[in-house]
Parts: C-alpha cells; structure tokens; sequence
C-alpha cells in the first residue's frame, strides 16, 4: 500500500482532470493508498499563466484551432526545447513546487506534461525524491510527454507503446492501459433500461452529441445538420458547464419543425455519461481522448466532424484505422452520411464491434495495479 499518491492534472480542457479523477477513484475504490491527493496544477502558479493555460487554450480551440494545430506540430519535436520550455514554467511555478516538497508523495501519477515536466527536472536535481508515473491522455504521443526522470508511462495503443520505445523510453517501463476513464464505464448498463431513465424513446436509434465537459465545439451546427435525417433518430446534447448552450439548445428543440424526424434532449452538465452512453448507438463530435475512451468502453461507434488539427487528428487517424469510427469533414452532408449509416445496419454493427474491442473500460483500475505491481 502507498502512504501518499499524488495525483497531478491541468484544467486545460476537461479531458487531463478527468483522467485524474478517474485514477483517483480507482485509488479510493481498491484502497491502495493511505491517503491520496488530486490537484489542478495550475492552481499553484500565477495568474498569468493560469490564464495561458485554460482560458487561452479555449478561446484558442473555438477561436483558432488552425493555430492549434501548428503549434502542436511546431513543437512536436522529440527532445529539443526542454531547457527553453522548462525555464518558463519553472518561472511560473514555484508555489507548485513548494507543494511538492511539503505533500512529499510516495508517487506521483501525472496526467498532464506540465507537472511530469517540473517533477522531472527536480528529481534530476535531487530536490525531490519520489516515483513518477505519466498517463499520456491521447491515443498518440507527443513531444512534450517526453521526460527523462520517469519511472513509468501508461500509454492508450501498442503503436504508442513501439512508438515511446523508438524514442529511447525503455520498455518494460511502458504499459498499455488505455487511458483512465471512471471505473463506473466498465459496470454493464441495459440499454433499454436506461433510455427509459431519461425519458428517451427505447425504438428510436440514439446519438450522443458532446461539446465535452466545457461546453465548446460547434454542438449547434451539429444539430442543425442532424435535423436533416430522413430516419427517425433522437439526439442527447450534452452541453457540459455551458448554460447559455443549453438554453439555446432547447430553444432549438422548440423551434423544431413537427415535420422533423429528430427528437433533440439537451443535458446540461452531468456526472452519469456512462448511462448516456449506454443509452446510445453513435457518439458524434471531435475525438477528444477520454470521450473517445468513454465511447470505445461501451461499444459505441464514432462520428467524427472536423477535428482539431494535431492530437485530435492522429487520433481520429487511430479510430477510423481500427474501423471504430467514420468521418464527416463536411456538416451539410451529416445527417445524409448518418443515414447511409443506419440504412446500413451490420456497417454500424461492426463499427460497435470494433469499438469494444480496442475499449478498455477497466484502464484506471489497471494502471493502480501496476503500480501496486511495480511497488511490490
């Protein structure tokens, strides 16, 4: 058993806290630790790179995500920049590491590069001494996961796996979890059951639009499109922290045609994604990582429309790869390519199939037992 666990994220998007959160329930539910600790990163820096790091990042994802996606490339280069990186945040971070020095954990799992970035540097320095586990929360890896003081990288595929060892990370040192989605995902739900929870029609074929646990992305125009079906479907909007999206949504849903086919329920934030999910055929929106590892733990095929160039490309490229998922680059012909999709029902079967089969519901509750492995 550990004494202490720290669990370190960034609230840069809703994907890195939600990783931690599902890595520390795993803790609590095996009790493999006495005490086990969670915080936002950014907490423990200043406000101007707080700032950088949330607030930006969003405005940069509904704003410009071209840029975004030439950043991710520009920096995408194995081992170059450390220093100039690390300088900057080290800059920035002094509280946090001031934590770090007065929490002293056992081990720290680490689901964001920032922190397994000044965790690195202050072991390679002997400041700090503790064991340090990073938890890469997309199907693909980037340059800026690369550390040398770590003594072990949970990763979402085998080729991410190969590709971490090409770099030089030893082996053994690397295991293929998945990413960490709540174990709740792994519990089996009836989907017949859960339709009626929430007051879905059990016949109708059910998509899961999400706009992810901030609300951003273009859940409108989605919606919009899907209004166009020819078959009947219903939609779950899932509008996270963003109340002025949901209140548009359901003025949408008013504003539908009686001639529609679509039947539209908006959600505002929600902690039961699981039986949402569970309640669904399709998962519609970008392939953020843990939304694509909720949807693959529960046999759900994947819509994927424009993703943001850089990570969530390559892991778009992953998904269509495994025949997980199909691609709509063009909202004018959604709702037809959907159609063409449930007229074509062992096409959408074999999309499900294929997304059980690369799911791994259980990826939080495996990373605790290596670690509790790797302690042994």
């Amino acid at each position: 058993m550990f004494e202490r666990v720290l669990i370190l994220s960034v609230s840069a998007g809703a994907g890195h806290l939600r990783a931690a959160e599902a890595v520390e329930k795993a803790f609590l539910q095996t009790g493999a630790a006495r005490q086990v600790l969670s915080v936002d990163t950014l907490r423990y820096t200043t406000k101007l790179f707080r700032n950088l790091y949330s607030k930006a990042y969003i405005e940069v994802v509904n704003k410009a995500p071209d840029l975004l996606g030439w950043l991710y490339d520009s920096l995408d280069k194995p081992w170059k920049n450390e220093r100039r990186r690390l300088a900057f945040d080290r800059l920035n971070t002094l509280p946090f590491v001031q934590m770090l020095k007065d929490f002293r954990p056992e081990v720290a799992v680490c689901t964001h590069f920032l922190p397994a970035e000044i965790i690195s540097h202050l072991k390679e320095k002997g400041v700090l001494q503790t064991r340090q586990a990073v938890v890469i929360t997309d199907l693909d890896v980037h340059a800026m996961w690369l550390y040398r003081q770590v003594e072990h990288y949970f990763v979402a595929m085998e080729e991410t796996q190969a590709h971490l060892a090409e770099l030089g990370i030893p082996g053994h040192t690397i295991t293929v979890s998945g990413i960490p989605i709540d174990p709740v995902f792994a519990q089996p739900k009836d989907k017949t059951q859960m339709r009626a929870k929430y007051g879905l029609n059990p016949a109708l074929p059910t998509i899961l639009v999400s706009a992810g646990g901030f609300g951003v992305g273009p859940i409108e125009q989605l919606v919009q499109s899907l209004a166009k079906m020819s078959n009947p479907a219903q939609v779950i909007a899932i509008c996270g922290r963003n109340e002025s999206l949901k209140a548009r949504m359901e003025e949408l849903t008013q504003a539908m045609p009686e001639t529609s086919r679509l039947r539209i329920h908006p959600v505002g934030y929600t902690t039961d994604m699981d039986e949402y999910m569970a309640a669904s055929d399709l998962v519609l929106g970008k392939p953020g990582g843990l939304t694509t590892s909720e949807a693959l733990a529960k046999g759900l095929g994947l819509v994927i429309v424009n993703p943001i160039q850089g990570q969530e490309e390559r892991n778009s490229d992953h998904l269509l790869e495994e025949g997980a998922a199909i691609r709509c680059n063009n909202l004018p012909v959604l709702g037809w390519k959907i159609d063409r999709l449930l007229d074509d029902p062992s096409r959408l079967a074999a999309l499900q199939a294929n997304a059980r089969r690369i799911g791994r519901p259980r990826a939080a509750l495996d990373i605790v037992e290596k670690l509790q492995r790797l302690q042994a």
